[in-house]
């Protein structure tokens, strides 16, 4: 799934690839897909996005938003964007296809689910709009907007005194872009356990988390994304996690003990006992 390092590095090649172009050709829901979510009406994106021309994208959080004209397309966490230059084999499955005129397009796919979201203004109907508006205000992780100072404002709140390290730093949109994916590694880099309280925290232990939340995720945008995921160009990113499912039962790297799994928030937690104490 795209989380914030995936969403920028997504920003930036459709930047350097579909900025300019104009919008000739739109297809929407060619595959049926029940969780494939959108705002208004889907039959009304080709007449929308007809005859655009494609301004900068961005990332706002995991989501990527691709601004054309005074329409903007915004596609979340669970959308699979790629480019396909002219005259190359397309999928026979997709949910959305924008085409260029020359003959160039991208098409997005949705996993188990996913928004591809067409609108125009700063707002719409429905109700991942409070997501997009939390995504859209709040500091993006990698920026310089977010500092430490904002983020022990956070951590040091009183009302997540009593979550535990992954709730903290992976729901409500705390921080939005960093879910279970990006967290497991920024834990293991930190030696906290995610089921560890909040409260327990010293206070150099939350500015060295705020620390690692910076470092590791900005050696995953700098290497082009996790491993896990695909670029633009159906690219694999560099980065390969210290803890996901492909690391359970091997030697953690910096002590030898097991990498371990467990069902924790209704999603899996990875970590090394050794090194990240509970």
């Amino acid at each position: 799934m795209i989380e914030a390092p995936e969403a920028v590095c997504l920003a930036r090649q459709l930047n350097e690839t579909i900025k300019g172009k104009r919008v000739t050709y739109v297809l929407v829901r060619h595959t049926p897909h029940k969780f494939t979510f959108s705002c208004g009406n889907p039959d009304e994106y080709p007449e929308m996005l007809q005859d655009k021309i494609v301004g900068e994208s961005c990332a706002y959080g995991g989501m990527v938003q691709v601004n054309a004209g005074d329409v903007k397309l915004v596609f979340t966490d669970g959308a699979n964007l790629r480019y396909y230059a002219p005259g190359a084999k397309l999928p026979d499955k997709h949910q959305l296809l924008v085409g260029f005129e020359d003959e160039s397009c991208i098409i997005v796919s949705v996993r188990m689910y996913g928004g591809i979201l067409c609108f125009a203004g700063d707002s719409f109907d429905g109700g991942l709009n409070a997501y997009y508006s939390c995504a859209r205000t709040k500091p993006q992780v990698m920026s310089d907007a977010f500092t430490k100072e904002y983020f022990l404002g956070l951590i040091n709140a009183g009302d997540v005194q009593n979550k535990s390290a992954k709730a903290f730093l992976a729901t409500d949109q705390m921080i939005p872009g960093l879910g279970n994916g990006v967290l497991q590694d920024i834990l293991y880099n930190a030696r906290v356990h995610p089921k560890t309280k909040i409260a327990t925290l010293s206070v150099r232990q939350r500015e060295e988390l705020y620390h690692h939340v910076k470092d590791t995720t900005c050696e995953m945008l700098e290497k082009g994304g996790r491993s896990s995921e695909k670029d633009l160009f159906d690219r694999k990113g560099g980065y390969i996690s210290y803890l996901s499912k492909d690391t359970v039962g091997t030697h953690c790297l910096r002590c030898g003990d097991t990498i371990l799994k467990e069902n924790y928030m209704g999603g899996s937690i990875y970590y090394c006992n050794t090194c990240q104490k509970y």
